[in-house]
């Protein structure tokens, strides 16, 4: 739900998964609902402390020091426990946060960083440069079982220039160098003597955020409160609350019963379940186009999918036009790639693969797929062309893709299986293992064009997010070259030609870009669109008294 970790989440992975954390970023306006329990024109409010708010996720976090998981429910609420240097605010541009300053020197090849000296972890121990370094040396050290090293990996040398200052130096300009410093901050006198797959602050977390936990009840909720000792004031909400509920459906029906004030509403309950007047008058909705796709990815190290004239096929034997109106009801757009239409990265020049049935069979033949036998499947030396698509349980959206996908595969050939599996597992035991053949999940799109984390060949899991095993030296290439180019032209023509040989090579179906469909309670005051989504200013949201529950 809020916009620093969505924005900088390469572990988006599991973002888009979970719609029920609230909305993705945007850079388009939200169009709210009218009536509700809503401010009397004409008369003023002042924002009072007091209230809660209660929210659902559809995954349990696997552990609070955010830089160990990959999971979205991990980092959703993680994301108001600790700080950075650095954070986004509401237009999507990089401030000071934990720094009070910083300098760009040296074309970019040389940061200095001014923090605060007001900034406390929770239990009062002052928040230092120390902390930066010990985070940073952390990061680097090969024994953390981290995915988001490569950024720490890329600085030269890093130096503690007094107890609230430091500076960062790098070999060449690093295209994310200021997003690195939007990362969390740990801190080192909780965890310098902590091994970090045993320690307690994983579920105990040591922050210096707006909230801090107070409960964790297993299966069921977290529970956070606000901290009064917040270096930007404390938050006007005393709690917030995460019920832990794993399926969008049971979501709703817990929201129309009172009992969540916000989740984000599949295409369905936006149009067609949240109209009449009880709605109008005690909720706001919005809607705003997402960043984030969701996508077919085939297991490369399956022998079925190592052709990419078979992944070609397979992305024209299906038709995301159909996906885009059946299943989002036309909140959305067909995805032809890993960036959002509309910014200035997107390759706009490539042609989608058209629903094209025909072709999709003509590739096939050419590979040697043929119905041999006459039973309706494509075979080949003996083996039918059959896979099992697995993604998460609880995302109706989601398995409504898998069964359109399943009904047109079968059209040219294909026997498709669809599995769905609880979250936990299908993320530890499934994708970070390749135990699986296809996927069916969705990443964030970032606001940096840097995909190394996800595409690279050296980014294959435990290690990275690249999780069907991809790899295009000339990819690999153009990786490493945009990460270290400061000059958006130049930028522009790399990013390009990555979206030629991904759109070329299909190792993924790109499927669809949703539309953001967030509903809140009206009692809450403050909320409002901006182009980092609508709770860019989650810490400024209130409740008139007589509303606080």
């Amino acid at each position: 739900m809020h916009p620093r970790r969505t924005i900088l989440a390469v572990l988006a992975v599991f973002s888009i998964l979970s719609l029920a954390c609230g909305p993705s970023d945007t850079d388009e306006q939200g169009k709210p609902a009218a009536g509700g329990v809503r401010p009397v024109p004409g008369v003023a409010e002042i924002p009072v402390r007091g209230g809660r708010i209660v929210e659902p996720t559809l995954g349990e976090p696997s552990n609070l020091i955010a830089a160990l998981s990959t999971d979205s429910a991990s980092h959703e609420v993680a994301d108001l426990i600790y700080v950075a240097p650095l954070r986004y605010n509401k237009d999507i541009e990089l401030e000071p946060w934990a720094a009070e300053s910083f300098e760009v020197l040296e074309d970019g090849k040389l940061l200095r960083f001014k923090l605060r000296e007001d900034i406390r972890w929770f239990d009062g121990t002052p928040f230092t440069a120390a902390d930066v370094k010990f985070t940073v040396d952390l990061m680097r050290d090969p024994k953390t079982p981290t995915a988001y090293s490569d950024d720490y990996l890329a600085i030269k040398k890093f130096t503690v220039t007094g107890p609230y200052s430091f500076e960062v130096r790098y070999d060449k300009p690093f295209a994310r160098s200021l997003v690195t410093w939007a990362l969390d901050v740990l801190p080192k006198h909780a965890l310098e003597k902590e091994n970090l797959l045993e320690t307690k602050y994983s579920r105990m977390p040591m922050g210096a955020g707006p909230y801090k936990l107070k409960e964790w009840v297993p299966g069921r909720r977290i529970v956070l409160e606000a901290n009064d000792d917040y270096f930007l004031g404390r938050p006007y909400l005393d709690q917030v609350i995460y019920e832990i509920i794993p399926d969008l459906s049971t979501q709703f029906l817990e929201l129309k019963a009172g009992n969540l004030d916000t989740m984000g509403l599949t295409a369905q309950q936006y149009l067609f379940q949240t109209k009449g007047p009880d709605w109008e008058r005690n909720w706001n909705k919005f809607e705003y186009l997402s960043f984030g796709y969701t996508f077919l990815g085939y297991n490369l190290k399956h022998p079925l999918f190592q052709s990419n004239k078979v992944r070609q096929a397979l992305s024209c034997a299906i038709d995301t036009q159909e996906i885009v109106k059946g299943v989002l009801f036309g909140l959305g757009q067909p995805a032809m790639g890993p960036y959002k239409p509309g910014t200035w990265v997107y390759n706009d020049k490539l042609a989608p693969y058209a629903y094209d049935p025909e072709r999709a069979k003509r590739l096939l033949a050419e590979e040697g797929w043929r119905d041999s036998n006459g039973d309706g499947l494509l075979d080949k030396n003996g083996q039918a062309f059959k896979f099992t698509i697995l993604t998460n349980q609880g995302n109706e959206q989601r398995i409504k893709t898998a069964t359109i996908i399943q009904q047109r595969l079968k059209q040219v050939g294909v026997a498709v299986d669809i599995r769905t599996v609880e979250w936990a597992a299908f993320a530890n035991e499934f994708l970070n293992k390749g135990n699986f053949e296809a996927t069916l999940l969705g990443w964030n799109i970032l606001q940096d064009p840097d995909i190394y984390t996800v595409w690279h060949s050296s980014q294959f899991p435990p290690a990275g997010l690249n999780l069907t095993y991809y790899k295009n030296e000339e990819l690999d290439r153009l990786l490493e070259e945009g990460r270290m180019t400061l000059d958006q032209e130049e930028r522009k023509r790399i990013y390009d030609r990555v979206q030629e040989i991904l759109h070329e090579d299909q190792p993924y179906t790109f499927l669809y870009v949703p539309m953001a469909l967030p509903i809140v309670h009206a009692r809450f005051r403050n909320v409002e669109v901006a182009p980092a989504g609508i709770t860019h200013n989650f810490t400024e949201w209130w409740v008139p008294t007589h509303l606080q529950r």
